[in-house]
């Protein structure tokens, strides 16, 4: 059952890749014309919604397989803290997705909203790279 839990886990944590590349097709955007950055916000919106199914995978995996090892306490604490902030910030960064779009059809500027919206994923990156860090050397009891 580990094992398969693991495989899980890891097809969560591929799924959830989706944060690395964000940042990059945000900076994109700016350079595409107005029905570009709507589309390519919609398409954002989706790929995020999908990446958010992953976290709810990555947290049902993640919590059977710290329940099945001798982790220390701080580790547990520090992964889930982590685990939360992508989660939340995933969330967040899905209203300036939306709102470019709106923007965009109502003939006003989305630049402030595609300029939250990359500060935002970037910051989801780094998140996501520190716990990738935490997974590949766990403390151990």
């Amino acid at each position: 059952m580990s094992n398969f839990m693991l495989f899980l886990h890891v097809i969560g944590a591929a799924g959830m890749g989706f944060y690395i590349v964000l940042p990059v097709i945000i900076g994109r955007a700016s350079k595409l014309d107005g029905s570009g950055q709507a589309g390519l916000a919609d398409g954002l919106v989706a790929a995020n919604r999908i990446a958010q199914y992953f976290l709810v995978l990555q947290l049902l995996t993640g919590g059977y397989l710290i329940s099945q090892g001798e982790y220390k306490v701080v580790w547990m604490i520090v992964v889930t803290l982590l685990f939360l902030a992508i989660a939340a910030l995933g969330g967040i960064v899905s209203k300036p997705l939306k709102l470019i779009a709106t923007s965009i059809q109502s003939g006003t500027s989305a630049s402030s909203h595609i300029a939250k919206a990359r500060v935002l994923s970037i910051i989801i990156l780094l998140i996501y790279l520190v716990i990738i860090y935490f997974m590949k050397f766990p403390i151990y009891k």
